[in-house]
């Protein structure tokens, strides 16, 4: 009994080290298998500290296929298919920024946009010269936080003071859904949202807001009001090649662009305006600076960054190692989408989308038609509320009717996950294929 015992005792610890070196072994192998799967999507390998590898189990988890239980929320415009391209870049966008950097709120004090970092304004300048979409020469560059920032300075700008009536601003419906919140949210006595520009025929001083390519169909727009006292601001975040043909050089009055929806950064809340008109763009200076007292550097400096890397893919492609450029990147994605939206659309009669005339694109030499960020779906039928047939399907979308349209209308984000979008694109050939849409 005394000898059985002592061979226990000596068998007790050699099981934990068994087990031990299991746990040892299979989290190598994990480590490896992680490492080759970040090879063979050409990222980065591991670093010492395993940090990548941690990270890459993070993306994988976050980024898993959801079940088919699951709400897919395409109601928001979150462009995290952009994260794809960005990771495969690797640190070719990281910026190093020093305890002492960015300190005073100043930037240029001689500029009449005293918070705009220079680097950001020669990096905007730069892009906009490489795609062809915009004129920069005589215009003044404003930077603010987000093109909603701006779209707002646009209009505190544009409206008299000692008006006796607020300034009536209107958008061609469907027009984007947050122009009225945004506008009606202070009630302010500048200016009151007055709706569908088709449908205004006052003699009163007006501001159109003329979005193109349009947010939610993606049309490509011009102003509708035919009065003699409209003023524009033409809203082009969208007016990027992996979006639509880029036919002409833009040089309206005032045009709001944003980094969100041209690199996919929507989280640096970074957007610039073109302005003609020094005054105007000193007005739109002053509201930033009583709204927020500027706008944050570090966002600018990252932002200038991103951009000159894009132009770099361009410009300077041998130090990206045969590495798609930005745009074409972009491009393909869109246009993949858009053939396998069309493709599940096309399984039946229950749903229609919007066609789209063919151009050649200045900047790429390609022929295509707009291939928007987001689709604007009609149901058919008998489907009346669009938007609560397919939350029956947990497919949760924005209904037409926020943005002066019917509810047989709802807009849906295309610049999901990638298995996020692939899993709409399942549930939406199935709805598309059946014999009853209510099934």
């Amino acid at each position: 009994m005394g000898l059985s015992l002592m061979r226990n005792q000596k068998f007790m610890p050699t099981i934990k080290h068994l087990l031990i070196i299991s746990i040892a072994i299979n989290a190598a192998l994990l480590l490896k298998l992680l490492h080759h799967e970040r090879e063979w999507a050409g990222l980065p390998g591991p670093d010492i500290n395993g940090k990548n590898e941690v990270r890459l189990v993070k993306d994988v988890l976050h980024k898993a296929k959801p079940a088919t239980d699951q709400y897919i929320n395409l109601d928001h415009g979150d462009p995290t298919m952009y994260e794809v391209y960005w990771m495969q870049m690797g640190d070719k966008t990281t910026l190093v920024l020093s305890g002492w950097q960015s300190i005073s709120y100043f930037s240029d004090t001689k500029n009449h946009c005293w918070f705009l970092e220079q680097g950001f304004a020669n990096a905007v300048t730069r892009l906009h010269h490489l795609v062809g979409n915009a004129q920069t020469r005589n215009y003044h560059i404003v930077v603010g936080t987000g093109s909603t920032q701006l779209f707002q300075a646009a209009l505190y700008a544009l409206s008299p003071s000692n008006a006796p009536e607020p300034m009536s601003i209107v958008s061609a419906a469907p027009f984007y859904s947050s122009y009225p919140l945004i506008i009606d949210c202070l009630k302010s006595g500048l200016y009151k949202w007055k709706g569908d520009a088709s449908k205004f025929n006052k003699d009163d001083p007006y501001i159109e807001l003329v979005t193109s390519p349009n947010n939610p169909d993606g049309s490509i727009r011009q102003a509708v009001v035919n009065g003699s006292g409209g003023i524009l601001v033409h809203d082009l975040a969208y007016y990027w090649p992996q979006y639509t043909p880029i036919s002409f050089q833009a040089n309206h009055d005032i045009m709001l662009f944003t980094v969100s929806k041209c690199t996919g950064h929507a989280g640096i809340r970074i957007g610039w305006a073109l302005v003609k008109d020094k005054e105007v763009a000193k007005k739109m200076t002053k509201f930033i600076e009583i709204s927020s007292i500027g706008v944050s550097k570090d966002s600018q400096l990252r932002a200038a960054k991103i951009l000159d890397v894009i132009a770099d893919t361009y410009e300077h492609t041998e130090k990206f190692d045969k590495a798609t450029p930005f745009f074409h990147y972009v491009y393909n994605e869109m246009a993949k989408r858009w053939r396998q939206l069309r493709s599940a659309v096309s399984k039946g009669q229950t749903f229609s989308l919007p066609d789209f005339p063919v151009e050649k694109c200045n900047f790429s030499g390609q022929r295509f038609g707009t291939q928007p960020a987001f689709a604007w779906l009609k149901c058919e039928k008998s489907i009346d509320n669009c938007e609560g047939f397919l939350k029956k399907h947990k497919i949760l979308t924005r209904s037409g009717t926020h943005f002066g349209s019917s509810e047989n209308y709802v807009r849906i984000s295309l610049i999901s996950h990638k298995e996020e979008y692939d899993e709409f694109i399942r549930r939406l050939s199935l709805l598309s294929s059946m014999s009853s849409p209510h099934e």
